[in-house]
């Protein structure tokens, strides 16, 4: 097999150039560097999650943990203290304080999804730029209304979809775009399990039907229907077919589902999330001439590197005994983990906004939009006894 590595480097200055243009490099450096002040975040409420972004935003070079804000200002205070916030960070206790400081850029919303829309159409009309924990909503009308909000306010807007920026992610593409080494598209296949234990069984917000009524489909199911329109160029089916016997609570939020997806010129995917079965990330692409592998594509198997595999024009080899040619390991090195690119990319947007008068970066609540539809057009198949459901516009 062969195997490639990828180095994702750093910006570095040459060592041999003149002292009088090293000098007038360091200036302007030091001058950028004021000028580019770290985005503030603000963090709204303690989830779990939260600790994982928290770090991310220490981690990006452009951003800063400014004010972290929950119901109880006691436990913001220990979740402050119990991930190394800045001494100068603020400690609210409530939503509102954060929302309403006016040192704070942009706000972190781990909250619990059946409160995103409340709190996400506030903060835009705060005028912060929103990092929205994914599912981005209940439904394609709430997704409507924050968007339009952030829209009209000037604010940029990204779900905490964070494989989406690891480098591997760009690598992927570039050889799912090849046309001669993968060809065209045919079929892909998702699947993103957990085991939860009794207690997350239970207790756990995303099998409430109050707080996250989307259950394992919102949860892990967005990022199985992320990575399949990612492959597809995000290219909305044309309908879907939830498949039949998912796995529900007393209370009626789905424990474990799947569905296929269909588009109007052949392509075809599936996938498959539960709560109730061993830690899988796992997506396959096939196209007419390659196929891609990949098993950790989430949360990679390690934070500073990922890899995946692809195949190109394999055959058996004479009697067929084996494959020739053998995949190709891909790997990719990163200085930086996934959630701290994510920061890094939304608050390079939100800097372009605040001190170069640029508008927000539509591609990123496009892509959540579409998520969220096939998503809403799955659990409509399910309710509708799996019948077939038109993705639509």
């Amino acid at each position: 097999m062969v195997i490639f590595i990828f180095k994702v480097l750093k910006h570095t200055s040459s060592h041999h150039c003149g002292s009088v243009l090293c000098f007038s490099l360091f200036n302007l450096s030091i001058s950028r560097k004021m000028a580019e002040m770290p985005i503030q975040f603000g963090i709204m409420g303690c989830a779990e999650i939260a600790r994982k972004v928290s770090r991310a935003i220490t981690l990006a070079p452009n951003a800063t943990i400014a004010a972290v804000g929950s119901r109880s200002i006691d436990k913001a205070t220990g979740f402050a203290a119990a991930n190394g916030f800045p001494p100068a960070a603020k400690v609210y206790g409530s939503y509102e304080a954060v929302l309403d400081d006016p040192n704070i850029d942009a706000v972190y919303v781990p909250l619990p999804t059946s409160l995103h829309a409340r709190w996400a159409v506030l903060a835009a009309k705060k005028k912060k730029h929103l990092l929205l924990e994914k599912p981005v909503a209940l439904n394609v009308a709430e997704i409507d209304t924050i968007i339009e909000a952030c829209e009209s306010n000037g604010v940029q807007f990204m779900d905490g979809t964070m494989w989406m920026h690891h480098p591997r992610t760009a690598k992927m593409k570039e050889l799912l775009s090849d046309s001669h080494r993968f060809g065209a598209l045919k079929s892909v296949h998702s699947c993103f399990t957990f085991a939860g234990d009794p207690d997350f069984l239970k207790n756990d917000i995303r099998v409430k039907p109050d707080l996250d009524s989307l259950g394992v489909l919102g949860d892990v199911g967005w990022y199985c229907i992320r990575s399949i329109l990612w492959a597809a160029d995000f290219e909305l089916p044309k309908l879907v077919i939830a498949q039949r016997e998912p796995v529900l609570n007393e209370a009626g939020v789905i424990l474990s589902c799947g569905s296929s997806l269909y588009w109007e010129d052949g392509k075809v995917a599936t996938f498959h999330c539960s709560f109730l079965s061993h830690l899988t990330m796992d997506v396959t692409a096939i196209g007419t001439k390659g196929t891609l592998h990949l098993n950790d594509f989430n949360i990679p198997f390690e934070e500073n590197k990922a890899s995946f595999s692809f195949a190109s024009e394999s055959g058996f080899t004479e009697l067929e005994t084996g494959w020739g040619p053998m995949p190709s390991k891909h790997i990719v090195v990163t200085d930086l983990p996934q959630e701290a690119l994510m920061v890094k990319e939304f608050s390079g947007l939100v800097g372009g906004i605040k001190r170069n008068g640029l508008k927000p970066e539509k591609k990123w609540p496009t892509l959540s939009r579409k998520t969220q539809m096939v998503l809403n057009a799955v659990k409509a198949s399910i309710e509708k006894g799996f019948e077939p459901v038109e993705v639509g516009n």
